[in-house]
């Protein structure tokens, strides 16, 4: 289905506002998403934006509220009372309830959380708050459906029916011991097709997957993916009920990883956004334009520590672009690969020994070729087969140290609790330059000379 948002629908939304054309306003987004109304109030002036956040009914005003942009939702809610802010909040689930109480200054968090009336969604979003962020616990909304594995059907139907009216999608019944304990899933369709007083236990289904609460997201995610999960509950360590995670929140978890991931791996020190102001840009941009400049900086000491071999023999210059560029692209190839394996649990399972010897019979099978093609290249174009020998033994050199090395360096910051994606960066590609041209004149020392 096409988006209803339009540039055209932005540009009348906007004269309206300027024209205090409440009422066309209203008409335009009543039938509209919260979702849909976050991507026009982003796009939107940030004065224009609140003019029409404000208009809205408090349910729909809540459904929006938590799917603006982070910059765009942090500045409006600098602009709403601690009274308006609590009851766009009551309207929410615990989770995003928390989300959006977490973004505030702790005064105002206190403020706000005193003037919901709610206090059973006041104990939920003090419950989720306390858990750090990244976490599956902080990650979870606390409504859900239960039943005990003792309830005979017709009590479990009555008391199924009060819980769900806390609940808006109901995927699965949760089976508990008298002690809240997650003992397994009751599926709805064997709820409907039994007998009044057969009990729970009876027609359940034991050992469901779960999480802890103390998990990170990226493992819980990871989960519901290896076994096509819409929801998965979450238990403390003694196993006891604490809530869910479903699908859409994962959704987000994956995207904002990616994103991050990418960011991280474009040279990027900060998340940003295309629409963030130009210093913010510059300035996530800099450190590891900064790093890299470094790296060419140390690149052509290493060249001009050789430049009396160079004077000899000039021609060995011109291969200077092509073996830093292949180290880098080989470093590069084998680091993306490690990551992606380190976020699917692929690669953990493997060992660091295994890993990195499989990777250097690609560097070394890969190698091979190219330094073969380089060779026959050489031969007919250059007079020297010295000159040959030495580019091909060097490429040959080069890709396997940048696949070993490519393959490490992820591997290794994983284990020191460092996010791998760094590693398939800039810092792979400058190091791979240096180090490549280092090798490239080592080589031509010792054969070229």
């Amino acid at each position: 289905m096409q988006s209803p948002i339009t540039r055209e629908l932005i540009e009348q939304l906007g004269e309206a506002i300027s024209n205090g054309n409440d009422g066309f306003i209203l008409s335009r987004l009543k039938d509209l998403d919260g979702v849909d109304i976050a991507e026009i109030i982003n796009e939107l002036e940030t004065d224009d934006g609140k003019y029409v956040f404000r208009l809205l009914e408090n349910e729909q005003a809540a459904d929006t509220l938590v799917e603006l942009d982070d910059d765009v939702r942090e500045d409006l809610l600098e602009s709403l009372t601690t009274k308006e802010i609590a009851a766009h909040i009551e309207e929410m689930d615990s989770d995003d309830a928390a989300d959006v109480v977490g973004e505030l200054p702790e005064e105002k968090q206190r403020e706000v959380i005193s003037q919901i009336e709610d206090k059973e969604q006041v104990s939920d979003i003090e419950a989720l708050l306390h858990y750090e962020e990244g976490t599956a616990g902080a990650l979870m909304a606390r409504e859900f459906v239960k039943a005990n594995i003792n309830w005979p059907v017709d009590r479990c139907i009555v008391a199924l029916r009060k819980q769900a009216q806390e609940v808006e999608h109901v995927y699965t019944i949760y089976v508990v011991d008298d002690s809240d304990k997650l003992l397994g899933l009751l599926s709805l369709k064997s709820l409907l097709v039994a007998s009044p007083k057969q009990t729970i236990g009876e027609l359940y289904t034991p050992n469901a997957r779960y999480a802890k609460a103390i998990q990170s997201t990226e493992e819980a995610a990871r989960l519901m993916e290896k076994y096509d999960l819409v929801v998965l509950p979450v238990v403390d360590d003694n196993n006891v009920l604490l809530g869910r995670i479903t699908i859409d929140d994962v959704v987000d978890v994956i995207k904002e990883e990616a994103e991050r991931d990418y960011q991280l791996a474009s040279g990027l020190s900060e998340k940003v956004e295309s629409s963030d102001t130009v210093w913010v840009i510059s300035r996530a941009r800099l450190p590891w334009l900064i790093i890299a400049m470094m790296g060419g900086i140390l690149g052509s000491m290493v060249i001009g520590n050789y430049e009396g071999e160079i004077q000899i023999h000039p021609e060995m210059a011109l291969f200077i672009p092509l073996i830093a560029a292949m180290g880098g692209n080989v470093g590069i190839q084998s680091s993306a690969i490690v990551v992606q394996g380190l976020a699917n649990g692929e690669v953990e399972m493997q060992g660091m020994a295994g890993r990195l010897l499989k990777e250097l019979v690609v560097g070394l099978i890969n190698g091979l070729i190219c330094a073969s093609v380089i060779l026959g290249y050489n031969i007919l174009m250059q007079d020297s087969l010295n000159l040959a020998l030495t580019v091909s033994i060097a490429l040959l050199t080069v890709i396997c140290f940048a696949a070993v090395f490519g393959t490490f360096v992820p591997l290794a910051l994983n284990k020191y609790k460092v996010d791998p994606a760094l590693a398939t960066g800039p810092f792979i590609t400058t190091t791979n330059d240096i180090l490549g041209v280092f090798i490239y004149f080592l080589m031509g020392h010792l054969l070229y000379f």
